[in-house]
């Protein structure tokens, strides 16, 4: 499993913060099975949703476009997709799906 390593940097600083987090005892079981530091794998954990979450709003964001998706229309959208942060290309295939073009008032629609 891949996992964003724009938090690696932390691990290794002394500005971590302690938490306490309750879990149900099948769980800690798993999790020491898995992994010898729980804290290890609660940060892989959470930063793997965190991740996950982020994808999911900019899919959430593209299926409902924002006011500025027109200024996106205008720049290209395969120079916006080249923009994308790293990791990310697996969210836009530009040979995939339909021919679209941007309606003021109606959003994203499909070419004729």
């Amino acid at each position: 499993m891949m996992y964003d390593n724009k938090y690696d940097h932390i691990e290794d600083m002394h500005m971590n913060e302690r938490v306490t987090v309750t879990l149900p005892e099948e769980i800690i079981r798993d999790i020491d099975g898995q992994e010898r530091n729980r804290s290890r794998f609660v940060l892989q954990a959470v930063k793997h949703e965190l991740e996950r979450r982020r994808k999911e709003e900019l899919r959430r964001s593209l299926r409902t476009p924002h006011q500025d998706s027109d200024d996106i229309a205008q720049a290209g959208f395969a120079e916006w997709a080249e923009g994308l942060p790293e990791g990310d290309e697996d969210l836009v295939d530009i040979q995939a799906g339909e021919s679209v073009r941007w309606v003021p008032g109606k959003g994203w629609t499909k070419e004729e």
